[in-house]
């Protein structure tokens, strides 16, 4: 059976002459866009109904729009909201809307649907990921283009917050059903979902700088399989593949055909421990672990030496980072003695359980390698995403888990009592709310080390390198973000040179 690659093959072979349709296809493309991604989104569209990064990576600023938008650099600037002010105590933000914008089914975008969006967010059914910092807003609506937001917990970076997939503003017609028919402000509408193969989404002619989108369509594609990445970017049939698979990238580099773009960013990749389950609540048994893993190997072997190590949930270039990959650092030796220390007999057995992307699936290997030379028998348990969101995140099913944890500012997470990891710590607890409530940065960033001094010591997790993001795309798309502080497509960027 011909293959498209076959048929054209055999008419170079046949001396056909070919140049014009392939100028013609060129042609076509200048307006439409393939990306591919290594995770379907799930369990739908919506960014607020769950916590997979990658419904963000179709959606955000793409579909539904924030008060605010974060850029490559980190910076935060206006979106929906066009200025907004700050009270001395940071407790009180009033922002300004834009006016005139309408969603996708016509409804005007105001103050109303802000309150609607925080509220909902915030609400006893909710299931946004960041339900806890929503819960603590109080939104009014003074009018249609001015709303109050007044917080409980005090968070310098709430501007940051509002430019997350958490915090999209959402329609209240239709906000139950955005799922799978997703409606947003944004430039795109969604035109075609095929479950397990692509999302295809169309320009919006009504959005309100139509004429600035220089892409009609742009179209999604679910690739997990890093073998498949590489042959549909050869094959032309992707465009660009963000955060593909590093294990592809030299086969791309000394390509003229395409541009590699290597991206820092403000993610931690971390083997997750159960801090309530034993012997994993001795915080000997976790140090033991964690000094069982070398690092570097581990880079290698998951992210193939794309990575920074990190020895707490920071990473460099963050305020107030402090280097504390010292505090447990890779010795087999010690980890055999604090095993003994805690009076766990050998081989001690657990589960490591890997969602699909390969970071985890390559990074178990190795760990479960170096655990099985201090006496740790670690099964591998491959899942998928959904499995993994509803065992592990969710039901807290699990001894440890690989995962990376892409939001840049999450060290919240462990005040959280019902987070999944089950730490809890009053020490830290009042640390963080000093961190909160503290505006002098350079006080905050003193702070802020002594936080990733106390998670290290705590040794809450295995902490194992903060990854770089590598771009694989034609050398003719242009506009693709050089760094990532959050994952985040941005249709609207994106033109052919």
């Amino acid at each position: 059976m011909l293959n498209r690659r076959t048929i054209l093959s055999s008419a170079a072979l046949a001396g056909l002459p070919l140049a014009l349709p392939e100028l013609a296809r060129a042609q076509s493309r200048k307006d439409s866009i393939v990306l591919a991604m290594a995770l379907e989104p799930a369990p739908g569209l919506d960014p607020t109904g769950g916590a997979a990064s990658s419904i963000g990576e179709v959606t955000l600023y793409n579909v539904f729009e924030t008060l605010t938008k974060i850029n490559a650099d980190g910076s935060v600037t206006p979106l929906l909201a066009e200025s907004w002010e700050v009270s001395p105590d940071l407790t009180t933000y009033t922002f300004k809307l834009r006016k005139g914008v309408k969603f996708h089914n016509g409804e005007p975008f105001n103050a109303q649907a802000v309150k609607f969006s925080f509220d909902r967010a915030g609400g006893e059914g909710s299931k946004n990921k960041d339900k806890r910092t929503f819960a603590n807003l109080t939104t009014r609506a003074v009018d249609d283009t001015t709303v109050v937001v007044l917080t409980k917990e005090i968070d310098p970076d709430f501007p940051f917050l509002l430019g997350q997939a958490t915090a999209v503003i959402v329609e209240p017609k239709s906000a139950e059903t955005n799922a799978t028919k997703p409606v947003g402000t944004g430039p795109y509408k969604l035109e075609n979902w095929i479950k397990g193969s692509s999302v295809t989404l169309a320009k919006w002619d009504g959005y309100r700088n139509a004429a600035a989108i220089r892409l009609k369509r742009a179209t999604f594609r679910f690739i997990p399989d890093p073998a498949a990445q590489v042959a549909a970017l050869l094959a032309g049939d992707v465009d660009a593949f963000p955060r593909v698979t590093p294990r592809s990238v030299p086969q791309f580099k000394d390509n003229p055909r395409f541009q590699v773009v290597v991206s820092g960013s403000r993610a931690k990749t971390i083997l997750a421990i159960n801090n309530r389950k034993k012997p994993l609540d001795d915080v000997r048994v976790r140090r033991a672990i964690a000094a069982a893993i070398d690092r570097k190997a581990v880079i290698q072997g998951a992210g193939d030496g794309y990575g920074v190590p990190i020895g707490s949930h920071y990473v460099p270039g963050a305020l107030g980072y402090v280097d504390t990959t010292g505090i447990n650092p890779y010795n087999p030796d010690k980890a055999r003695a604090l095993l003994k220390e805690a009076g766990v007999s050998t081989p001690l057995e657990l589960t490591i359980t890997l969602p699909p992307p390969p970071y985890a699936r390559q990074g178990g290997e190795v760990i479960a390698s170096q655990l099985s030379k201090v006496g740790i028998n670690a099964r591998l348990q491959n899942v998928e995403w959904a499995q993994w969101l509803s065992g592990v995140y969710g039901n807290k099913n699990y001894d440890m888990t690989i995962i990376s944890h892409v939001e840049p500012f999450d060290l919240g997470n462990f005040a959280k009592p019902d987070y999944y990891w089950n730490y809890q710590s009053p020490k830290f607890n009042e640390l963080y709310d000093r961190i909160k409530t503290t505006q002098r940065p350079a006080d905050r960033a003193r702070l802020l080390g002594d936080a990733q001094r106390l998670l290290a010591e705590d040794c809450v997790h295995a902490w194992l390198y903060a990854p770089q993001w590598v771009t694989v795309a034609s050398k003719n798309v242009k506009g693709l973000w050089k760094d990532m502080p959050i994952f985040c497509n941005d249709l609207a960027a994106l033109s052919w040179a």
